[in-house]
């Protein structure tokens, strides 16, 4: 079988339940696939080699900076490059549609969507506006790059537009709650930075451009002009409601409601929360300077050269 022209990345860090399984997905398809790994305490790398993937090393910073560092050192010269993430799926009609898709050059286009569906603790969260999640994640070289944010980043199109691919495509992640929640933990801090970064650059572009998927851009519409004008504790119930009530996320069972609380309340509360130690600590600093070191001392992260 020919190679189709296709670079598959996915970062890793302690994946070894998963990484086997996502490569797998791939195995119809002739590509190449680069590892990016947070230096794995497990056998995530050894894994990946044994399925055949490139494995290369990078301290993890945030998502956004680790895909970029693939892009810009692991010399991709393949016409179409994909993001993965370690715990996603694809099946095999989705993974026959990219065959198709990069085969034709596209059909004219420059990206393409997949819709993700979450899977929490084995069930499927169908309701609460979980389903379908539409994200560009193959794109044309050049066409295309990734925000660099600390949290919900996205790969925006440059030029061109995007086509969505049909085909079953599964955030189904095999680790416990302890993890989920230590995970979130660490998402609360890395979008904390996000909202006060923005408030010392209010100037710094974060605009989803028109060439990406309209229910991406009305996402961030939302969330920038309304959400995040709500005050502090309001605004995660008010999402909790109107996911599990409005969006029907009580149709999801009691796997469901854990998850909807967890993932529209608990989590964004806690991000607040978190904006508010910094804004109680921002009180007593007279410049931004000050207001940045702040925020490096509270989040651990390095923010030098920020902006």
């Amino acid at each position: 079988m020919a190679d189709i022209s296709l670079t598959i990345v996915i970062l890793t860090y302690n994946e070894e339940q998963h990484i086997g399984r996502a490569i797998s997905c791939f195995s119809s398809l002739p590509c190449r696939i680069i590892v990016v790994d947070s230096l794995s305490k497990d056998n995530t790398c050894q894994l990946a080699e044994s399925k055949g993937a490139e494995v290369v090393k990078n301290p993890f910073i945030s998502q956004a900076q680790q895909f970029q560092w693939a892009m810009d050192n692991c010399e991709i010269k393949t016409d179409w490059i994909l993001r993965l993430d370690a715990d996603e799926t694809i099946d095999g009609e989705l993974c026959d549609n990219i065959k198709s898709f990069i085969s034709s050059d596209g059909y004219g286009y420059n990206g393409a969507i997949f819709l993700r569906k979450h899977i929490f603790l084995g069930k499927w969260v169908k309701h609460g506006g979980r389903y379908p999640l539409p994200m560009l994640r193959l794109y044309r070289r050049g066409k295309a790059h990734i925000e660099q944010r600390w949290m919900d980043e996205h790969i925006v199109l440059d030029e061109g537009s995007s086509i969505v691919l049909r085909g079953d495509f599964s955030d189904n992640n095999l680790n416990s709650v302890t993890w989920f929640i230590d995970k979130h933990n660490k998402y609360a801090t890395r979008e904390m930075i996000d909202i006060m970064l923005k408030r010392l650059f209010p100037d710094a572009d974060t605009k989803i451009t028109e060439n990406s998927n309209f229910s991406i851009r009305f996402k961030r519409f939302l969330k920038q002009s309304i959400y995040m004008k709500l005050p502090y504790f309001i605004r995660p119930l008010f999402y909790f409601c109107f996911r599990y009530f409005l969006q029907l996320g009580f149709l999801d069972g009691a796997r469901g409601l854990a998850y909807h609380f967890m993932q529209a309340f608990w989590y964004r509360a806690l991000v607040d929360l978190k904006c508010l130690e910094v804004d109680k600590l921002w009180d007593d600093c007279s410049n931004d300077e000050q207001r940045l070191k702040v925020l490096e001392n509270i989040s651990g992260y390095s923010l030098v050269g920020v902006k």
